[in-house]
């Protein structure tokens, strides 16, 4: 007789067990054979594009400097000349250089000529310049006869500038007797031509002897890169003024002096005799 033959039969208690054991697995198999509706995705944020640096803000433009404005009159330039410039001038090249006025030497204290001095003026004039002519003032000469030896040589006409006297050394124990003596001298010369001369000299000259002169016009030597020379004492304007002793003039041969006037055309040329 099979010892197992009895399991092969199912008991009611048996087929009860069955039940309760294959329920739940079925509920699993069928829940797993179920549809399942699709889980929301989580919202996937696009990929950030790298924030480009914010651009510097522009540097500010560099000012660029206004133009410097005009100069209301034509820069009014001349030369000086004597016989040391030892050679042949032509005035009509120094006109069209841009040139308006020149001086030229005509005198030295009491005897001493400048043997180009009547060549020099007429042949300046001729060229349309102003011409002025000048004399060196010799402290140890007597007034009267540097007055004699000056006079000699000018003969002024309408459109020549005013005769200039040259003070610029003082011979030795003269400082006393300098200014009444150019006092007298510049007296005669104004009797004689009708106008006021003109006074040459430095700075330093004429601070030290010839503030008392400060009412006659100015022509001042003082050679700097400044726009305009230092006054000596008494001046409140120069007229002319010497900038340089070694420019380069066409129509010139070797170096010469050069000079600026203090004003226009119009103005020079009110400056000349009439």
């Amino acid at each position: 007789m099979n010892p197992h033959a009895q399991d092969a039969v199912p008991t009611p208690q048996r087929h009860a067990a069955l039940r309760r054991l294959c329920i739940p697995l079925l509920l699993v198999a069928l829940s797993a054979c179920e549809p399942r509706a699709p889980s929301v995705a989580e919202p996937v944020s696009a990929p950030t594009a790298p924030i480009a640096p914010a651009a510097p803000a522009p540097l500010p433009l560099a000012s660029t400097p206004a133009p410097a404005p005009a100069s209301v009159a034509e820069g009014v330039d001349g030369v000086d000349l004597s016989n040391w410039q030892g050679g042949e001038v032509n005035f009509v090249q120094i006109k069209q250089a841009g040139k308006h006025f020149v001086f030229v030497k005509s005198s030295e204290g009491a005897t001493v000529v400048d043997p180009d001095h009547a060549r020099n003026v007429q042949r300046a004039r001729a060229a349309g310049l102003a011409v002025g002519s000048y004399h060196f003032y010799e402290s140890d000469d007597t007034p009267q006869a540097q007055f004699r030896n000056f006079a000699a040589q000018l003969s002024l006409k309408p459109g020549d500038l005013p005769p200039v006297v040259d003070i610029e050394r003082l011979s030795k124990g003269d400082a006393q007797a300098l200014a009444p003596a150019l006092q007298q001298f510049l007296g005669l010369l104004e009797q004689q031509v009708g106008v006021k001369p003109i006074l040459y000299s430095g700075e330093h000259f004429a601070n030290e002897y010839l503030s008392v002169f400060a009412d006659y016009p100015l022509w001042l030597a003082e050679y700097n890169s400044n726009a305009s020379p230092q006054l000596p004492k008494g001046w409140t304007r120069w007229t002319f003024w010497q900038h340089s002793q070694s420019g380069s003039v066409a129509g010139v041969p070797g170096p010469v002096d050069l000079n600026r006037f203090n004003g226009g055309p119009a103005q020079l040329q009110a400056l000349t005799v009439r």
